[in-house]
């Protein structure tokens, strides 16, 4: 018979060369296909940054594609990955930064500082022009003020004014505070993890939605990284400064106030009503302070330009014209408008009803729920972009890569869930009934101040020895005073028997009855009887 390490050894040495094969034929696959999408900018955009962004990062995906097919396995991640991340991320975000090349965004948010610092307000009373419109909240003018502060000078400070660098440090400041609050045991991450997880974020910022929207904008990417965090914290058990993290983020834009939604449920289904209470109390109080004031200096430009101008109905056209079903909606007339608003009422519903029927036990799952709910605004919305999707494109991604960093998973919420449940499941030690029916607080004190009666078992829940029920079955009685069982004294046998009956003329003597506590058993008795049977009867 062959040797049967013969057969095994050259199968798993052509499996593994078929598995490395497939693997690199995946990565070569996805560099390219992301090559394709950023070629197509530079061929139909009509916006000029987005034109730049895409020579830049069609040349960087392509040589990502390259590297990835021709190198040798051990260096050719590596180069795929630096010629990705130099093409599409750093190469692009340079040029744009120190040539003041932005989208309009980034100029809005600019400028929101210096009414803030002027007026106390970011929004004007008039607004005449689109970039005189700030569709934000007075939180996004925070990220404004360095600009606002530095003011225009050499390349360093239009480096460190630009706004587009603090919503990249925003993003990667706060993914870096998740990781670091989900930290596994020590020993509880897989062999592998954390190279895995470096190269999976690295893929992740070098990927096309979310490396144009850090170049040529980042307004979303702040309300990203603050989300990521604060579900970090409610896996934690973390309910204020998870409050205060949503608190942050709602202070940005109103698409993150669903994540307050998410995150009680998450927090209420695995911790208690009391978490989450305190969760949505620190949050709502939290987004009351950083945007009341505004909203009390100008209620009516801010209503106008936050409400009613991202969604179509302002004065001036908004920009944000994607063809997504509810902008093809709204397109239609009034009727359609109000179908689209309709429709995205009913998938905010629909979402609602899941946190309160089913709420999410994993960080997998809380995250999937609130990219659910957002990806239904994003796409209902009357006015929409496709950039908008990558939001919850990022939660979903890094949810899952840091459940990969755990040998058995994140520590989730459901295990918090099941040990609440088991709680609620444990049974209780009921109180034995009374034989008499009177009350258990006259004869039994131990059950009058609500603890166990003495020799019960609180694990069955079942009268041991030494209880009342026994006392009293055994003839017993209960001392109230020492809470103690007096023992009836045990019976006297030799004062228990009969007297003997009078003895009769001629008749035997009679022994007297034996006064030791153990009584002779029957067979004892019958040499004596025998005995005295043989004895002759007196004249």
């Amino acid at each position: 018979m062959p040797n049967q390490r013969g057969f095994t050894a050259p199968v798993t040495a052509m499996t593994g060369r078929i598995r490395r094969a497939d693997r690199r034929k995946l990565w070569v696959c996805g560099w390219l296909l992301a090559g394709g999408w950023a070629a197509m900018f530079p061929l139909v955009s009509t916006v000029g940054t987005h034109r730049s962004w895409g020579v830049f990062a069609a040349a960087g995906y392509a040589g990502a594609a390259l590297a990835a097919c021709r190198l040798p396995r051990p260096r050719a991640r590596t180069a795929a990955l630096a010629s990705a991340v130099l093409g599409a991320v750093v190469l692009p975000f340079l040029y744009l930064v120190l040539t003041g090349r932005a989208q309009l965004e980034v100029r809005v948010v600019e400028r929101s500082a210096e009414l803030l610092i002027q007026q106390a307000t970011p929004y004007l009373t008039d607004p005449q022009e689109l970039s005189e419109y700030t569709p934000y909240l007075p939180g996004m003018a925070f990220f404004g003020m360095p600009r606002a502060l530095l003011g225009d000078g050499g390349w360093a400070v239009r480096l460190l004014g630009d706004a587009r660098v603090w919503f990249a440090a925003a993003l990667l400041l706060s993914l870096r505070a998740g990781r670091t609050v989900l930290r596994p045991a020590p020993g509880g991450s897989s062999p592998g993890g954390h190279r895995a997880y470096r190269t999976a974020a690295v893929v992740l910022v070098a990927s096309p939605p979310v490396a144009l929207s850090l170049c040529v904008s980042g307004v979303d990417l702040p309300l990203t990284g603050l989300c990521c965090l604060a579900l970090a914290l409610v896996l934690r058990n973390r309910p204020a400064a998870a409050g205060l993290v949503l608190a942050a983020a709602c202070s940005l834009k109103w698409t993150a106030w669903p994540a307050v939604a998410v995150a009680a449920s998450a927090l209420g289904g695995a911790y208690g009503m009391r978490a989450a209470v305190r969760l949505v109390a620190t949050a709502v109080a939290g987004t009351l302070v950083l945007v009341l004031p505004s909203a009390l200096l100008a209620p009516g430009p801010m209503v106008q330009q936050v409400l009613a101008f991202p969604t179509g109905r302002g004065e001036v056209a908004t920009p944000a014209a994607s063809p997504l079903p509810g902008r093809l909606l709204a397109d239609t007339g009034q009727f359609g408008w109000y179908t689209a608003v309709a429709l995205l009422v009913c998938g905010g519903a629909a979402v609602a009803v899941s946190l309160v029927l089913r709420p999410p036990g994993t960080l997998v799952a809380t995250a999937d729920r609130l990219a659910v709910g957002m990806s239904i605004a994003f796409l209902l919305a009357p006015a929409g972009r496709f950039g908008y999707l990558a939001l919850p494109l990022t939660l979903v991604v890094w949810a899952r890569l840091e459940s990969g960093r755990h040998a058995e998973g994140t520590p989730v919420l459901r295990k918090a869930v099941e040990r609440r449940r088991r709680d609620a499941e444990q049974p209780t030690c009921p109180v034995p009934a009374s034989t008499t029916g009177a009350d258990r607080s006259v004869d039994h004190p131990a059950r009058a101040a609500g603890t166990p009666a003495v020799g019960m078992s609180a694990a069955v829940g079942t009268p041991a020895v030494g209880t009342q029920a026994d006392d009293r079955r055994s003839g017993g009685s209960w001392d109230p005073g020492s809470a103690r069982r007096v023992p009836r004294p045990a019976p006297n046998p030799a004062a228990a028997r009969p007297a003997p009956a009078p003895a009769h003329r001629g008749a035997a003597p009679t022994r007297p009855p034996s006064t030791s506590s153990a009584e002779p058993g029957p067979r004892s008795h019958r040499p004596a009887e025998a005995s005295r049977r043989k004895q002759p009867r007196s004249s």
